[in-house]
């Protein structure tokens, strides 16, 4: 190959290497949106995937393959990036985060300027939230609420006094905390995999999974039904047989019979957990009950 051969296929090369990397950095908001550190580790990554596999600058179909395989990596990293951002911010036990239920939207009128704090427990300050404004509330505690909304100077985000917003509902400070405390409980309950009278439908999927079995009926009072949880377990049966040339004898399956080792049978009543029964045997101080979900009036 001559020089000016090397030459062309470098730069063919080097243009690979800068289309693979634009590529990934104009479509996974996480790369996009990471700090200049990150976008540093991203080409150092690439650099020596290429000196390592690669070697020469030249090998331009070499070149291809590498880039294929770590564009397959690329999406793995940037999930393991945002799982690690996630569990970092909403690891506290004792905050219900409302992002994680779609279901469960609440605005709010902030009246009053109010501090801003980084942690519920309003030990660092982190500002000052502007009057007469509708904000979303993020996360709840018993004693604060965690927003997002305009400051005195810019946009804030953080944990403000229950004090300073107002609601069309009278009673929305009271009706928060029965909310908190039922979530709190619920959420115990998913983390255990168990399942209570007064859970929703949706809470008892997120708790066990989805049933074996589902049936609904429509009343006049409403809509009844239940789900069936039937746990099987294999049991095999053998026959003895007997080896024609050695005479010697084994034995050989010869099917498979699943047979039901227990059954739980969930009934609900407009969405609303009403009965649990076991066919296996379970205490009856076992059976578990929670508050129906909070209806809200804002």
């Amino acid at each position: 190959m001559t020089e000016m051969q090397r030459l062309a296929s470098r730069e063919q090369a080097f243009e690979i290497f800068k289309k693979c990397r634009s590529f990934w950095l104009l479509k996974d908001p996480v790369l996009r949106s990471t700090k200049v550190d990150e976008f540093r580790w991203f080409r150092r990554v690439s650099s020596w995937i290429l000196l390592s596999f690669v070697g020469d600058w030249g090998n331009v179909r070499a070149m291809k393959i590498v880039f294929l395989l770590f564009l397959l990596m690329i999406p793995a990293i940037a999930q393991t990036k945002r799982n690690e951002r996630k569990s970092l911010l909403d690891n506290d036990p004792r905050v219900v985060y409302l992002t994680e239920m779609p279901d469960k939207q609440i605005e709010l009128m902030i009246v009053k300027e109010a501090p801003v704090f980084s942690d519920p427990d309003g030990k660092q300050r982190l500002g000052v939230i502007v009057a007469n404004q509708k904000v979303k509330i993020e996360a709840i505690t018993d004693k604060a609420y965690k927003v997002r909304g305009q400051g005195t100077r810019h946009g804030i985000a953080g944990w403000v006094g229950p004090w300073a917003f107002e609601s069309k509902d009278p009673n929305f400070v009271e009706n928060l905390k029965n909310f908190y405390q039922r979530q709190l409980a619920v959420n115990e309950l998913i983390a255990e995999k168990e399942i209570a009278m007064g859970m929703s439908m949706v809470e008892v999927e997120k708790s066990i999974g989805k049933p074996t079995k589902s049936t609904v009926r429509q009343t006049p009072q409403g809509q009844t039904g239940s789900w069936e949880f039937i746990d099987y377990e294999d049991e095999r049966q053998y026959a003895t047989r007997i080896d024609p040339q050695t005479g010697q004898a084994y034995r050989q399956l010869i099917g498979i019979t699943q047979i039901e080792k227990s059954k739980r049978v969930i009934e609900f009543t407009n969405g609303i957990v009403s009965a649990i029964e076991d066919a296996k045997n379970r205490r009856r101080d076992q059976v578990r009950i929670v508050v129906p979900p909070v209806v809200f009036g804002w």
